[in-house]
């Protein structure tokens, strides 16, 4: 997906300072990449350089890897360059985009199952972020919050003996 693309890479590149020598050890955003690896051929590569034209980084290296063929996109080229299937320098871009590939997909994970828990909690009527946030740090977990005694529940800050009820009823 372009846009989502586009969007990531802005995300990235507004945070840049373009100047390395200002970055502090909290602000590593800052810092410019070596390199830029886009996971797709010459649209996805063509919506990238858009973006680094944006900021006015169109000095950084940038490639694309399509899949299918396992093509290296390289920007003012018209035809891809097709490395050999023996070749390390393929084997080394593959591992990039697997591990690239990995993180995205671990975090998206993660994300789904947070914002799962969250929906889960303030369904329950009278349980917003806040409650929800007390009940987490209480139990940890869903199923703890599940297998609390209504006590247990009114005891949690922010959590009243009728809020509670609802929770027992709902979980």
């Amino acid at each position: 997906d372009y846009a989502m693309l586009r969007e990531v890479l802005r995300r990235r590149f507004k945070r840049s300072t373009h100047q390395a020598s200002d970055t502090t050890a909290s602000d590593t955003w800052a810092v410019l990449p070596n390199l830029i690896l886009i996971d797709g051929g010459k649209g996805q590569l063509n919506a990238a350089l858009e973006v680094l034209s944006e900021y006015g980084l169109d000095h950084l290296p940038i490639f694309g890897l399509a899949k299918r063929q396992e093509e290296v996109y390289v920007p003012g080229q018209d035809r891809p360059i097709c490395l050999p299937r023996d070749s390390q320098g393929l084997y080394l871009i593959q591992r990039v985009r697997d591990e690239a590939h990995r993180f995205a997909i671990a975090a998206h994970r993660q994300a789904r199952r947070k914002s799962g828990l969250a929906s889960t909690l303030e369904a329950i009527p009278g349980v917003g972020p806040q409650r929800r946030k007390a009940l987490l740090v209480a139990f940890g977990s869903l199923d703890a919050i599940r297998a609390a005694s209504l006590e247990q529940l009114v005891a949690v800050p922010g959590i009243t003996r009728n809020v509670a009820v609802r929770i027992k009823e709902s979980l």
